[in-house]
């Protein structure tokens, strides 16, 4: 039995000998490299309506001194929902109530909306990443406190993929790089523009809003993956 154990150790060294020189031969890896490493695990999210607000919006929505109240956390680091929530007016006149407040708290406010909810408000609200926000529309809030007119803040996120230097490296990409984001499912299909957001304490995420996750099923999807552009 120890002979046979030998000698299977020694067939499975030499295939995978093998199988490393076939695949250096093809390109897929460089004489005597060791197999490609495991690729980091992406998360793709839908990322729903939401606003970030300052100090003194909360104080002004939410009573003096008023703080948030963590619900959940979120999958990047620090960043959760709270339980408050505001009411979004615009210049038509129509309303979004529960759009939920994302903490931590900010120097400025900000309110992200998908297309449809843009257009349904009546705000020509332009593309942006977070915290891009100059020359932005603004729009009214209200909230179990009181009411603030924000004369800018209000856009439709660019979708984004949060990475690590690591991820960076493995994906051969840089900070405001462009990729695609490929969802494979009975509704999948292709996202291209996705910006590259590198950090030292982001995870691999890919945030899109309600309108593009829902047209592609994302939730429902089988695979997701990110190819470079």
């Amino acid at each position: 039995m120890a002979g046979t154990t030998v000698q299977r150790a020694q067939v499975e060294a030499l295939v995978r000998e093998a199988l490393t020189r076939a695949m250096a031969g093809n390109g897929t890896l460089p004489a005597g490299a060791p197999a490609a490493a495991e690729p980091p695990r992406l998360i793709a999210n839908i990322s729903a309506r939401h606003c970030h607000l300052n100090q003194k919006a909360v104080d002004i929505l939410f009573g003096a001194g008023s703080s948030l109240t963590p619900m959940k956390d979120l999958y990047q680091h620090g960043a959760f929902a709270a339980e408050e929530t505001v009411t979004v007016f615009g210049p038509r006149q129509q309303m979004i109530s529960g759009v939920r407040i994302l903490g931590p708290l900010r120097d400025d406010c900000q309110i992200e909306l998908a297309f449809t909810e843009t257009r349904f408000l009546g705000i020509d609200a332009p593309i942006r990443i977070s915290g891009d926000i100059e020359g932005t529309p603004g729009c009214y809030l209200v909230g179990p406190a009181g009411g603030l007119e924000l004369t800018h803040g209000v856009i439709r996120a660019a979708r984004h993929v949060h990475m690590s230097p690591s991820d960076a490296a493995h994906y051969g990409v840089e900070q405001g790089d462009r990729m695609r984001l490929v969802v494979d499912g009975e509704q999948g299909g292709t996202l291209g523009d996705v910006l590259v957001r590198v950090g030292p304490d982001l995870r691999l995420e890919v945030h899109v809003d309600t309108d593009e996750g829902n047209a592609l099923d994302l939730v429902n999807a089988r695979s997701v993956r990110l190819e470079k552009m």
